[in-house]
């Protein structure tokens, strides 16, 4: 069983235009209206492939309400940590003229010193009997700084492998405390180590201990790195898709669970490049996709045409 933790969730609107002009007003139809967050696209993601998974989250006011009603109306399975601020929400504005999405993404209301003891509480006790710990996206304002690392140690004493998805500061605790796997993008790692080359980012990162990164490129595809192994391997489309990006960090990690799932079943060592190939697959074929937390059919021909490529 894979478990993800959203420590931020959110209402997620989908709005598209034909043609976006800064300063003016536009028609636009009614948005795609969905209960989401990073952790809880991966688990959409799984679930739509039959791979057991289960949500934990935070959610708290109307639209608190609004997405519990809706992850149990799809399906999936969840444990939900009752909190006094409300649920954010997320703009993604898809233009499709230009093929471009912009984001716009609340920061959330901070949590008390008692609602975080909660969801601690509610994750070790939800650990028990999980193969794969994926926590993903930001955190609320004023979350204590050893949260990730916190999780990570927990999960490593319960024998559960972690994932981390996150961004600044996290991403470096997250690497000091010797994450199973790190997912950042191009920005996120700048951010974090200041390398503007993305190898030279990773290494910081596994320098500090993560014990493998994906790193998401956009158009230019994923890198793959592991502690130990000189080098690195890249995954490619031979041409960049056209769509909605919106949650194909998501799907990657999704993917890249998967295998760690597969090759704890099988009790053998996850390979690297197979983790690649279903991460850069499942993060492209979300891309075809309207919403966040889908990916399309179309992924095992995706993942057939993929140029991968070794790097010493």
């Amino acid at each position: 069983m894979i478990l993800t933790l959203t420590p931020n969730p959110a209402i997620d609107l989908t709005y598209r235009v034909n043609g976006l002009v800064p300063g003016e007003s536009h028609r636009v139809p009614a948005p795609l209206n969905r209960a989401g967050g990073k952790g809880i696209n991966v688990s959409r993601v799984l679930h739509s492939q039959g791979i057991s998974s289960r949500i934990v989250a935070t959610a708290g006011g109307q639209t608190g309400e609004q997405l519990a009603t809706e992850l149990r109306s799809d399906g999936l399975s969840l444990r939900l940590i009752p909190v006094q601020s409300d649920t954010r929400r997320t703009i993604a504005l898809v233009d499709e003229a230009s093929g471009l999405t912009s984001i716009f993404n609340e920061r959330g209301l901070e949590l008390d010193a008692a609602e975080w003891q909660s969801v601690a509480d509610v994750v070790a006790d939800e650990l028990v009997g999980a193969q794969i710990l994926v926590a993903s996206g930001s955190l609320p304002p004023g979350a204590p700084a050893d949260f990730y690392p916190g999780l990570i140690a927990l999960a490593r004493h319960l024998g559960v492998s972690a994932v981390i998805d996150t961004s600044g500061a996290g991403l470096l605790s997250a690497a000091s405390a010797g994450a199973e796997l790190l997912k950042p993008n191009r920005a996120e790692l700048l951010e974090a180590t200041g390398e503007r080359e993305l190898s030279a980012g990773a290494r910081v990162l596994l320098r500090l201990g993560a014990k493998r990164l994906l790193v998401s490129d956009g158009e230019n595809g994923m890198l793959a790195f592991e502690n130990g192994v000189a080098g690195h391997l890249s995954a490619r489309l031979p041409e960049p898709l056209s769509g909605n990006p919106t949650g194909a960090g998501d799907a990657a990690v999704a993917g890249a669970a998967s295998i760690m799932a597969e090759a704890r079943q099988a009790a053998k060592p996850v390979v690297l490049e197979q983790m690649l190939r279903r991460a850069a697959a499942w993060g492209s074929a979300a891309v075809l996709m309207p919403g966040a937390g889908e990916i399309s059919e179309r992924w095992t021909e995706l993942e057939a045409t993929l140029i991968l490529e070794e790097h010493h």
